[in-house]
C-alpha cells in the first residue's frame, strides 16, 4: 500500500523541523511501510519509558543522549540530542528504576538513583512531563474516544482502548518515542475503527465479588484467548469499579497478547453485544466459571506456607481511595519487623495520602509509600536477598515468578497485610473462590 503523507509529514521526513524530527519520521515511515499503512494519523498522548533503565547498560556508556540516539532512534552511528517532543502531544513518563526521592531501601546506590534522576531530567527538558507511574491516567492522561495515543505499557494499551474507546496498539518502547517526538503513528491496527470488534464471546459464571476475583479472570480469560482476538464479556456480576476493571485488564494483557476488550453494558464501544461484535457472528464461545479462576491462582501463587520478606502493594499504581481502604486496615496494627511493606502509587497520589494523613498511619504501621518504580523494575537489588514475596497483583506475581526462584504469593489487599503483620505467608490468606 502506498502511504499518503501530509506537506506537514513531508516537512518532517526532509528534516526541515530538525534531525530528531527526521530520524523520528523516518522511523515511523518505516514502520508504516510493514504493517501496510496507508496513513499516518496524529497523536496526541504519548507514554514513555523514560530513566536509566537495567537494559539500557548494553550500550556501555552513561552519557544519556549517545543511549537515546542507539537505543531509542536506532541510530548507533550518531548522536542526536533528545531535546524536543511533538508540541501538540502530552507525553508523560512511566515508571523508572527508583523511587523519586529515596534508594537505599530499595538496595540501590547513589550513583545508580543519581544517573536514573540525571535521565528523568533530560527527558524533562525534552517536553516530556515526569510523573513515574504505569497509571498515567491518574495524573491527567486521558486519551478519550476516538483519540490516538501510544504507551509502552500493555495495562495502559488496554485501558485506554477498552474503557475510553481511544485508539491505540502495542507499538513498544521505541515507536512510542518517535511518535511523541514526531507526532504521528501509522494508522493501523486499532487505530482503524473496523479493527476495534469483538472475536470471541466470553460468558463469566465466575463469582466476580472482591479486586482479586477480578486479577484472576484477566487470567483466566488471556489462558484460552487466542492471539490477535478481541474478547467480548456479558454474564451476570456484580457491576465492577474502575479500580476492578484496571485490575482485570492488566492481567488479561500480559495473559495475551490482547489491546481491547468489550464488557457488554458497560464499556463504549459494547452497549449491546451486537454492537461490540460489529454485527458479526463470533469466532467461539468460551465459557469462565470459578474453576477457571482457580486454576489461574494456583499457576500464580506458590504452594504451601512461608517466610515473607516483602509485601508490595500497588500495580498498577494505587490511586487514593485504596491508599484510604490500606490506612484503615493498618489502623492500630503493626507490619512484622522483618518486613517491608511497600504500597507504590503516582507521586501525586502519595503527596495526596500525606494532606489527608494516610501516609502517617502507613507509616506508624511500619510500611511506607513510594512513587516512580515498582519492585521488578528496581529489580535485582530489590529482590534477590529476599525469602517470600507477597503481591496483591496478578502481574506483579508473575513478573517477579519469572525473574526469581524464592516463593511469590497472590492475595488481596487485607491477605496481603495480614502477611506483612505476621512475617509469613498462611495457607489461612489463600484466594478461595466465593
Amino acid at each position: 500500500m502506498h502511504l499518503h503523507l501530509t506537506d506537514h509529514e513531508k516537512k518532517l521526513l526532509s528534516g526541515h523541523m530538525g534531525r530528531l524530527k527526521q530520524v523520528a519520521m523516518e522511523n515511523i515511515v518505516k514502520f508504516a511501510e510493514v504493517v501496510g499503512a496507508g496513513r499516518l494519523c496524529q497523536v496526541t498522548k504519548a507514554h514513555l519509558y523514560c530513566g536509566a533503565h537495567n537494559y539500557l547498560k548494553v550500550c556501555g556508556s552513561h552519557d544519556f543522549h549517545r543511549i537515546f540516539t542507539t537505543m531509542q532512534l536506532a541510530r548507533p552511528g550518531e548522536v542526536i540530542p533528545f531535546t524536543e517532543i511533538d508540541g501538540g502531544c502530552f507525553a508523560q513518563s512511566d515508571v523508572s528504576v527508583s523511587d523519586f526521592h529515596q534508594y537505599e531501601s530499595l538496595g540501590q546506590s547513589k550513583a545508580v538513583f543519581d544517573e536514573n534522576k540525571h535521565f528523568l531530567v533530560m527527558a524533562r527538558q525534552a517536553g516530556v512531563a515526569v510523573v513515574g507511574t504505569c497509571a498515567p491516567y491518574l495524573t491527567g492522561w486521558l486519551p478519550v474516544a476516538g483519540e490516538h495515543f501510544v504507551s509502552t505499557e500493555s495495562s495502559v494499551t488496554i485501558v485506554g482502548n477498552s474503557l475510553w474507546g481511544a485508539r491505540g496498539n502495542s507499538d513498544g518502547i521505541e515507536a512510542a518515542f518517535w511518535s511523541a517526538i514526531c507526532g504521528r503513528t501509522p494508522e493501523f491496527g486499532l487505530h482503524l475503527a473496523e479493527n476495534r470488534g469483538g472475536t470471541h464471546h466470553f460468558k463469566i459464571e465466575a463469582n466476580l465479588v472482591e479486586l482479586p476475583d477480578w486479577d484472576l479472570l484477566g487470567k483466566a480469560i488471556g489462558r484460552v484467548l487466542p492471539a490477535n482476538a478481541v474478547p467480548v464479556l456479558t454474564g451476570d456480576f456484580p457491576k465492577p469499579d474502575f479500580n476492578h476493571l484496571r485490575q482485570f485488564l492488566t492481567s488479561l494483557a500480559i495473559s495475551s497478547n490482547a489491546q481491547l476488550c468489550h464488557i457488554v453494558g458497560l464499556t463504549p464501544e459494547a452497549p449491546t453485544i451486537e454492537a461490540a461484535f460489529k454485527n458479526v457472528a463470533p469466532q467461539g464461545e468460551i465459557r469462565i466459571t470459578n474453576k477457571d479462576l482457580s486454576e489461574a491462582y494456583e499457576l500464580i501463587s506458590s504452594p504451601g506456607e512461608g517466610p515473607v520478606d516483602l509485601v508490595s502493594l500497588g500495580c498498577p499504581h494505587y490511586d487514593l481511595s485504596q491508599i484510604k481502604a490500606v490506612a484503615a486496615l493498618l489502623e492500630g496494627r503493626r507490619v512484622h519487623p522483618g518486613v517491608k511493606l511497600m504500597i507504590w502509587a503516582p507521586l501525586s497520589i502519595k503527596y495526596l495520602a500525606e494532606v489527608n494523613g494516610l501516609a502517617q498511619i502507613i507509616e506508624k504501621a511500619g510500611g511506607a509509600i513510594y512513587a516512580g518504580s515498582c519492585p521488578t523494575t528496581v529489580g535485582p537489588c530489590l529482590l534477590d536477598p529476599l525469602r517470600g514475596l507477597v503481591f496483591d497483583s496478578f502481574k506483579m506475581a508473575f513478573s517477579a515468578k519469572n525473574m526469581f526462584s524464592r516463593p511469590v504469593y497472590f492475595g488481596g489487599p487485607a491477605q496481603s497485610l495480614a502477611a506483612a503483620e505476621a512475617g509469613c505467608w498462611r495457607e489461612e490468606f489463600r484466594w478461595q473462590a466465593k
